[in-house]
């Protein structure tokens, strides 16, 4: 007897139901720090499907609900609102800064976010009066968090917005080989060249020094301050982690090995029904019959701290196309508009690629914006600014779907060239729509996903049976530090015996040599 695949998934949604009626919704406290308003978009439908499904839960960010949502409650921590605006200062301000300094001010932020949330009155009551069945953490920059996982003595499921990186994979001994999986920094592709593999490896190396000497000290200074009380260290916190939730997939950026406690839910934050367009929006859309181009870039950068030349240059060369322009500008007044450009302060961004006419995405390259126009089969100008995005760009120039272009050195000429090159060539179109349909084929959504995994923990305790033994061993062991110290001087007293034996042998055998060479001048 054949079942369909709609078939085995209302099967495995059925049996999912009915485990979790089999017991009471649990208390769950998710804790969100990072105040970039991507890292909670990607986290919301989780945490509402679970209120939804009975769960009782809290939630600590900068983002309050703005209508009230069942079995939800937010704790708003709106102090570190202003940390990012001041990251969003620096960073408009253009100043070029070494990595070191860099590293320094992410690591000085996340300890003020941190302490922030520790100290808030809201949540100094929930640790002295509540409990918590389960915790749903990002530990971005701030580990110490995960303290009240150790406080509440509740598992802790951690969530990666952007994928895994070296961090993540040390918080449950998962291994990610440097050969072809690159730094998220760094804009590689997993089938590197020689220098960029040594390059892969300096980077890594300095990540791995700058967290442990850098960051975890400022982590370990707030976790010894906030939970004095606590009955394993940190590092030993870090290790308990029941659970890794990752947006990510292999379709979008490269196949990895993963531990079984790690899993992919990338375009958790994706409804499979986009909500509808403005009535005033879908019109537009709809009567553009020569096709939309849709412009952002992103929450972090604003198109409005763009220079007025950069502006102007891209108000030239949209004037002089047929496309109509959407285009995420953060002022109402922008001189010298065409009038195939619209701007808005705010577009509902996955309804607007989800429209049939939408033919380019012009982006940033952002994970979140990235998982979007791949979802929806949209090819990609990118423009990277920071971060992961130059890495998410050049893996969308690889799988054919995306150019890229840089801000600093783009051109009215090179700009129109571009767009006029992914319109009009059908390659990149066809490309992204074959790579949709790969990310759109799972058994389950990335949002029944996450749901599943996360009851799973849930009902077994914290699934302690998921983790690998590599959590229960310090560096030396792990990486066989201590073997190999070992065979080495096994080796070299082996060697050293050799040599003795060799000169003990040659010692005889040249004496017994000249022993009778001695007699025979004697005779």
């Amino acid at each position: 007897m054949r079942c369909s695949n709609s078939s085995v998934v209302a099967l495995l949604l059925l049996i999912t139901t009915t485990f979790h009626g089999l017991g009471n919704g649990a208390k769950i406290l998710s804790i969100f720090g990072y105040p970039g308003p991507s890292q909670y978009i990607y986290i919301t439908p989780l945490l509402k499907a679970l209120a939804k499904r009975g769960h009782e839960v809290v939630s600590i960010s900068t983002f309050p609900q703005k209508e009230p949502v069942e079995n939800f409650r937010d704790v708003a921590v709106m102090e570190n609102s202003k940390l990012f605006e001041k990251m969003l200062t620096d960073f408009a301000g253009g100043d070029e800064k070494s990595y070191f300094s860099e590293f320094m001010n992410w690591a000085l932020t996340g300890k003020a976010m941190v302490s922030n949330i520790l100290k808030n009155p809201e949540v100094k009551q929930m640790m002295a009066e509540e409990h918590f069945d389960l915790l749903i953490v990002e530990i971005f920059y701030s580990e110490a968090l995960l303290g009240l996982g150790e406080h509440f003595k509740a598992p802790v499921i951690t969530v990666s917005t952007f994928g895994t990186i070296n961090f993540m994979d040390d918080l449950v001994r998962n291994l990610s080989p440097l050969s072809y999986i690159p730094h998220l920094a760094m804009p590689y592709g997993d089938r590197m060249t020689l220098m960029e593999r040594i390059g892969n490896v300096v980077m890594q190396t300095l990540d791995d020094l700058n967290f442990h000497f850098v960051l975890l000290p400022f982590q370990e200074e707030l976790y010894g301050k906030y939970f004095p009380n606590a009955r394993l260290s940190l590092e030993e916190a870090r290790r308990n982690v029941s659970l890794v939730l990752l947006n990510d997939h292999f379709t979008l950026r490269s196949a990895r090995p993963y531990v079984p406690n790690m899993i992919e839910v990338g375009g958790l934050h994706i409804k499979r029904q986009p909500d509808p367009l403005p009535q005033d929006l879908q019109e537009l859309l709809d009567k553009a019959d020569n096709g939309v181009i849709y412009f952002s870039l992103g929450s972090n950068v604003k198109s409005k701290d763009l220079s007025a030349q950069k502006i102007q240059m891209f108000l030239e060369t949209f004037r002089n196309l047929k496309y109509t322009i959407l285009w995420k500008f953060e002022e109402d007044n922008l001189s010298n508009k065409p009038g195939n450009v619209i701007t808005r302060k705010w577009f509902p961004q996955p309804s607007v690629l989800a429209h049939p006419n939408v033919k380019l995405f012009i982006s940033h390259g952002g994970y979140l914006s990235t998982t979007e126009t791949i979802y929806h089969g949209k090819p990609i100008l990118g423009i990277p600014l920071l971060g992961d995005q130059f890495m998410n760009v050049k893996n969308a120039v690889k799988a054919g779907y995306a150019l890229s272009l840089s801000l600093d050195q783009v051109t009215p000429q090179t700009l129109r060239k571009t767009i006029l090159e992914l319109l009009t060539n059908p390659v990149y179109t066809r490309n992204v729509q074959q790579r949709s349909k790969q990310f759109r084929d799972t058994p389950l959504t990335p949002l029944e996903t996450a749901i599943y995994w996360t009851e799973y923990v849930l009902r077994h305790e914290g699934a302690v049976h998921m983790r690998n033994a590599g959590v229960e061993l310090n560096f030396i062991q792990y990486h066989n530090i201590d073997v190999y110290l070992i065979l080495s001087i096994v080796f070299v007293a082996a060697l050293k015996l050799l040599i003795i034996v060799c000169r003990l042998v040659m010692k005889q055998v040249f004496g017994a040599v000249n022993s009778n060479e001695k007699k025979v001048k004697a005779n």
